[in-house]
């Protein structure tokens, strides 16, 4: 199993509780798990790489229990419970510095956990029905938090007392009633201060700390349905977007406009990710394919259908390109060209209707015809 965890570059987490790995270098796709146990309690919520080198993968469970999967040894190492189930699904997960990590709940419980110690070192609330917390690139004891009618808050988690920032509601509308806000994910915006979010109100906000302004800087909108996901591209003028139809786009962080969009997704996204240094698009969701999109031609590069509904996705430092095509599981190529698809109708037996029979049917709904008539 060593062998194939060392090909794969990109990783995803299922419902059914599969860690699944895909090699673009060899157009293959495996999963990693242990099919016996499998339930719905150990759906995958949440991944994370455990350390800079990308040798151990961090994996979040409905049932509250993080597995540490060796991408070297192409096994699960670990497997320690990090809270209750009752406090709701993982919304985020994290390594801190050592052998710590972070975790967050829908609850709004995020914890500070040691290799060393059975009980959280740090501990705070964030507020409830929290939808994403996400780590900060540069500062690693900083991470943002956010759901429904759950604003923004950036924390430090050296000092969580109260948070760095916590955004403010937004201004009423041109009726005076009240905006609700639903924070679906965040992300930071790099070399700067800067923070985006996206909302189930197909809202995009840029937030700016180090402004005296607790409201965002830029408000966009893109599309009528819910934003789920978003992305940084490696420049960091742009996001990408998707929402619940399987839209995904590209808004300029500067001006808000929409500055392109991405085809060929059919279910509703729930991952997204940018490659760290090249422009390309990792996205998965309900329609079980992951699928990775250039983001300089906005062409679809890769297609790989992975039999399970898909929560979230991990891009490794070292993505290597393959074939371009369609993949199946397992390393089945499923490459279908319309070329191939018209073979098949121009090969198939013409069924010719008897025209005897044909007239003899026409003849009788004539007769029927005539004898309403009289009726």
């Amino acid at each position: 199993m060593g062998d194939r965890s060392r090909l794969c570059s990109v990783w995803l987490g299922s419902e059914t509780g599969i860690l699944k790995g895909v090699s673009l270098s060899r157009l293959q796709a495996f999963n990693f798990c242990n099919t016996s146990r499998l339930s719905r309690d150990q759906e995958v919520r949440v991944l994370a790489w455990s350390d800079p080198a990308e040798s151990e993968l961090l994996v979040g469970s409905v049932d509250g229990t993080v597995k540490t999967f060796s991408t070297e040894k192409g096994a699960f190492i670990e497997s320690r419970s990090y809270g209750d189930p009752a406090e709701g699904c993982f919304s985020g997960l994290a390594a801190l510095s050592g052998s710590s990590l972070v975790t967050c709940t829908e609850s709004g419980t995020v914890r500070v956990w040691r290799e060393d110690r059975g009980e959280p070192v740090t501990e705070l609330s964030a507020g409830k029905n929290v939808a994403r917390m996400r780590q900060s690139p540069v500062h690693r004891n900083k991470v943002a938090t956010g759901g429904k009618e759950n604003g923004l808050k950036i924390w430090d988690l050296e000092r969580p007392e109260t948070p760095l920032f916590s955004a403010k509601n937004l201004r009423d509308d041109w009726l005076d009633l009240r905006r609700p806000h639903w924070v679906r994910d965040v992300a930071f915006i790099p070399e700067s201060d800067k923070v985006v979010t996206c909302t189930g109100y197909h809202q995009v906000h840029v937030f700016d700390p180090s402004s005296p302004q607790r409201r965002p800087v830029l408000e966009a909108e893109y599309g009528e349905f819910p934003l789920t996901a978003l992305s940084l591209p490696a420049g960091g003028s742009t996001v990408a977007v998707g929402n619940t139809q399987g839209q995904i786009a590209l808004l300029d962080l500067r001006k808000g406009l929409v500055r392109g969009v991405l085809k060929g997704l059919a279910g509703g996204v729930r991952g997204l990710q940018c490659h760290p240094t090249r422009p390309l698009l990792a996205s998965c969701g309900l329609d079980r394919f992951l699928r990775i999109h250039g983001l300089e031609d906005r062409k679809l590069q890769h297609k790989v259908y992975l039999k399970s509904r898909l929560n979230c996705l991990l891009l490794a430092g070292r993505l290597e390109d393959g074939g371009t095509g369609d993949m199946g599981e397992d390393g089945e190529e499923t490459e279908v060209k319309e070329e191939e698809e018209d073979e098949v109708w121009d090969n198939m037996e013409q069924v010719e209707e008897d025209k005897a029979k044909r007239k003899n049917t026409e003849e009788e709904e004539e007769t029927q015809k005539k004898r309403k008539k009289k009726d």
